[in-house]
């Protein structure tokens, strides 16, 4: 059985390493999501990064990490989940990897495309300009903010203004709560108080927009390639018309101008709820990361 354990902040160095090096992944892959979501385990082994994770009261194995010995590290999920006695699930599996498992495993796996994970990922000068006719609604959505708010300042996150950020990170869930009681937002919840906790720790970046001396939007993510920036949260007040525009804007104009060699940002998922889906698709996204599951056929195959 693989010696799994808890994911620390000292992991991380360790396993940029290995990320790092990969080709562009999915959103599961950035170290700050790993740490703050969940209670997921990691195990360096065969030059990669092996996690074992819980999805949906699932256990499930996201595609290792790392350009070492794959046919190693798989096998070791495969006998790890025999030992435990549970399905052998893979999840994470971009299209490469699918292709990677089918030839060193020919027909011993069922997949499953999983477009509810997929990640929308956008080219950073799109976001940052809002240039071109496509955009003319959200550079509209971003002046009507700016022309309401002459006041507005932007502030990277820092010890200086936590605790305004911290206020409307809870003041935003409470609204959510207020409108949908029957809303699960304890795990969101739990991973944005972890993110905030441990923020130098995870070498996270974020914006907070103020009116006035009032907190209205926040967003914050981390680098999980030499190109590319994931987006872990955004949230603004509704009530104050444009805000995600501008948050949204501001946030790749900070990142494009702080590290020029990102090129794109990924705005992660979109699980499956429409109306965020259609915002995110009204942003055009450059590609999209495809995403599967990969069962072993012996075991059944239950998503």
């Amino acid at each position: 059985m693989i010696d799994f354990r808890h994911i620390e902040p000292e992991d991380k160095i360790e396993y940029e390493k290995l990320s790092f090096s990969e080709r562009e992944r999915g959103c599961e892959t950035s170290f700050a999501n790993l740490f703050m979501w969940g209670r997921q385990k990691i195990a360096f082994l065969y030059g990669q990064a092996l996690v074992f994770s819980q999805f949906n009261r699932r256990s499930v194995y996201p595609y290792p990490i790392g350009a070492g010995d794959k046919k190693a590290a798989l096998d070791a999920i495969i006998n790890d989940a025999a030992e435990r006695g549970i399905p052998c699930r893979i999840t994470c599996l971009d299209f490469e990897a699918k292709q990677e498992i089918e030839r060193l495993y020919q027909g011993k796996f069922h997949f499953h495309n999983d477009r509810d994970s997929f990640d929308y990922v956008y080219d950073i000068e799109c976001l940052a300009e809002l240039a071109g006719k496509k955009y003319q609604k959200k550079r509209n959505h971003f002046n009507k903010f700016c022309v309401n708010n002459p006041d507005y300042r932007v502030e990277p996150i820092s010890e200086s203004n936590m605790d305004a950020v911290s206020r409307l990170v809870e003041e935003w869930y409470k609204r959510r709560a207020a409108e949908d009681p029957q809303g699960d937002f304890m795990m969101e919840q739990a991973a944005i108080s972890k993110a905030l906790k441990f923020y130098r720790e995870l070498d996270l970046e974020g914006l907070v927009l103020f009116v006035g001396d009032s907190p209205v939007a926040v967003t914050l993510g981390s680098r999980m390639s030499e190109n590319c920036f994931d987006v872990h949260f955004e949230k603004a007040l509704a009530e104050v018309d444009g805000v995600y525009a501008a948050v949204n804007c501001e946030f790749a104009r900070y990142i494009k101008a702080k590290y020029p060699d990102v090129k794109f940002l990924n705005r992660e998922d979109d699980m499956g709820i429409e109306g965020l889906r259609k915002a995110k698709e009204s942003y055009y996204p450059h590609h999209m990361v495809e995403k599967y599951w990969a069962c072993l056929l012996e075991d059944g195959y239950e998503y």
